[in-house]
């Protein structure tokens, strides 16, 4: 996909996929005057780059959601990725905050049906290193999080545990 297709195109014209195209006509033609070059002429330097940017996305979100077919081609690939998410994850866990089981050798934590949702030490281990690999080949960000998806052992709720990059896995916490 092309940069201004990676947004979500009616969010920046602050409308729904269920506007007609007059709706989203009015809503341009307001995001357009407001954010115009030429009405922010005076303005310090940044204001009127930031204004500039947010023009060219709001006439980009335009030029796709005004011609029928290409909104048709843009809902169904939004759709395509909205069906494309991997799990569906209930919330985020931090590893910090799981119950470290010395004997067993897992993380745990309680999921609100009662059962619960655990991580073995190798399973964050090998993460860890997969991480580890895949930054050596690529260009990473600091303070980037590293994690495993988690399913309940009872229920069909998932959970993604995380923890930092560069923190040790705290195998030390006991209970």
């Amino acid at each position: 996909m092309c940069e201004a297709e990676k947004k979500d195109l009616y969010a920046v014209l602050g409308a729904s996929p269920s506007d007609s195209v007059q709706q989203l006509r009015h809503r341009y033609q307001q995001l357009a005057l407001q954010y115009h070059p030429d009405r922010l002429r005076g303005e310090c330097p940044t204001e009127a780059e930031s204004g500039l940017e947010k023009f060219l996305e709001v006439d980009a979100a335009w030029r796709i959601l005004s011609d029928q077919n290409s909104r048709r081609q843009y809902d169904l690939q939004r759709r395509a990725q909205e069906l494309k998410q991997d799990w569906p994850v209930d919330s985020t866990v931090y590893l910090e905050d799981m119950t470290w089981d010395k004997d067993e050798g897992v993380y745990s934590y309680c999921c609100r049906c009662g059962g619960g949702f655990s991580v073995s030490e190798e399973e964050v281990e090998e993460e860890t290193q997969r991480r580890q690999h895949d930054d050596e080949e690529e260009e990473t960000v600091e303070g980037q999080h590293r994690g495993v998806v988690v399913c309940c052992d009872t229920c069909s709720l998932s959970v993604y545990v995380t923890w930092s990059r560069h923190q040790q896995t705290p195998t030390l916490k006991c209970l």
